[in-house]
C-alpha cells in the first residue's frame, strides 16, 4: 500500500484539481453574467435600458440576484418527496458541470519544464461521454417535477423528458455523420484535424449536420422556442414551480451552464475549437512562446462561445414558442429524417472519395 502511494502521481492530481477548480469557477461566472447579458440583449431589442442600478452599467446585478436567492426562505412542500425534491436541482447542476471535463480549452502551457494540457480528461470517447452525461440531465428534470407532487410540475417534467429524448436521437445521428469524416471520438483529435494545414473547419464539410445539431442544442437546453417544459402561460414555471431559494437558482444556473457548454461543444466540433482563424498556430507559437499562444487560443475559443451564446439570446427574443405538437413533429418528422439523409449522404460521399 505504501509503495502504491509513493508511485501515485500527486503532482498530476494537484494539476487536474486546480484545472477543475478554474473551469468550474469560469463556468459559474459566465453563467452568472449570461443572466445579465440576456437582460441587456432583451432591453436593446425592446428599446429599454435593462439592469442599470446595481453598480456601473448594472454590472453587479448578477451578484445582487445571487445574494437574493441565497437569502430567500427555502420552502419544501409538505406533500413532496423530500429526498428527491432536494436531489433534483443538485443532479441538474452536477450533470451541467460534468460535461466540461472533456472539452479542450487550449493546447498546453509550459511551467517549470512541465507540459500542462488545458483539458481535464482527453478520453478517446469524449463525444460519447458528453452524450452520456447529457442523457443523465433529464433525470434532474424528471425527479424535480415528480418529487414536487404537483400536477403542473409533473406535466412539465414529462414534456421536458420526452422533448430531450426525442431531440437526442437527431443530435446523435448528426454527430455520427461528423465521426464518419473525422474517424475519432476524441474532441482534442477533432480540433487538431481542423488545425492541420489546408484543412477547413468541419462546418464546411457538414453544414446540414451542424444545423441539425444547433436546433437540437436549443431543445436540449430547454431554450426558446423549445422551452415547452417551462411554458409560463400554460404550466406556471414548469417543473421548478415549487422550488425557491438556491434550489431554484440551481435549475436556472444549470440552464445557463448548459448553454455555455453547448456553445463550447459546437465551437469545438464544427468551428475549430481553440484554433485561431486565419493564423498558423504553430508558427505563431514559435514567435510569441507557447504560453502566450495557449492564452490566445483560449481567448479564441471564448470569442466563438460568446458568439453562440449571443445567438441563443437573439433567438429567444425573436422567435415565438412552438406548440407542443409542433415541437414533436419537428423532432420526429423533420430533424430525424434530415439527420438520417445527412448520414447516408456523408457515407456515399466518403465511398466515392475512397474510389
Amino acid at each position: 500500500m505504501h509503495e502504491l502511494l509513493l508511485q501515485f502521481d500527486w503532482l498530476l492530481l494537484i494539476e487536474k484539481s486546480v484545472l477543475i477548480l478554474i473551469i468550474i469557477s469560469v463556468s459559474l461566472v459566465i453563467a452568472m453574467y449570461e443572466t445579465y447579458a440576456e437582460r441587456k440583449v432583451a432591453a436593446v431589442m425592446q428599446d429599454r435600458r435593462g439592469p442599470n442600478r446595481a453598480g456601473p452599467f448594472g454590472l453587479l446585478q448578477p451578484l445582487a440576484d445571487g445574494l437574493k436567492l441565497f437569502m430567500k426562505e427555502e420552502i419544501i412542500p409538505a406533500s413532496s418527496n423530500r429526498l428527491l425534491f432536494i436531489l433534483g436541482p443538485g443532479l441538474a447542476m452536477l450533470t451541467a458541470m460534468m460535461t466540461s471535463a472533456v472539452i479542450p480549452w487550449s493546447s498546453h502551457i509550459e511551467i517549470g519544464g512541465k507540459t500542462i494540457h488545458l483539458q481535464i480528461a482527453d478520453v478517446n470517447i469524449g463525444i460519447l461521454y458528453i452524450f452520456g452525461v447529457v442523457s443523465m440531465g433529464v433525470y434532474g428534470v424528471m425527479i424535480g417535477g415528480w418529487a414536487s407532487n404537483n400536477k403542473f410540475s409533473l406535466m412539465a417534467a414529462l414534456r421536458g423528458a420526452s422533448q430531450i429524448i426525442s431531440y437526442e436521437l437527431a443530435m446523435g445521428l448528426s454527430i455520427i455523420a461528423l465521426l464518419m469524416m473525422t474517424g475519432s471520438l476524441s474532441l482534442k483529435t477533432i480540433v487538431e484535424q481542423q488545425q492541420a494545414p489546408g484543412a477547413l473547419y468541419n462546418f464546411f464539410y457538414q453544414p446540414l449536420g451542424f444545423l441539425i445539431f444547433l436546433v437540437c442544442a436549443f431543445a436540449e437546453c430547454n431554450r426558446t422556442p423549445f422551452d415547452l417544459s417551462e411554458a409560463d402561460s400554460e404550466l406556471n414555471m414548469g417543473f421548478h414551480q415549487e422550488y425557491s431559494s438556491m434550489k431554484l437558482g440551481f435549475y436556472l444556473f444549470a440552464e445557463y451552464i448548459n448553454v455555455f457548454i453547448s456553445s463550447a461543444v459546437m465551437s469545438t466540433l464544427y468551428f475549430g475549437g481553440y484554433d485561431i482563424p486565419f493564423v498558423n498556430d504553430a508558427a505563431l507559437g514559435q514567435h510569441i512562446g507557447q504560453n502566450w499562444l495557449a492564452s490566445l487560443e483560449a481567448l479564441s475559443l471564448i470569442v466563438k462561445v460568446v458568439a453562440f451564446i449571443f445567438f441563443f439570446m437573439w433567438v429567444r427574443w425573436t422567435v415565438p414558442r412552438f406548440r407542443y405538437d409542433q415541437l414533436m413533429n419537428l423532432g420526429w418528422k423533420v430533424m430525424i429524417p434530415l439527420a438520417l439523409a445527412n448520414m447516408l449522404g456523408t457515407g456515399f460521399f466518403i465511398l466515392l472519395r475512397g474510389h
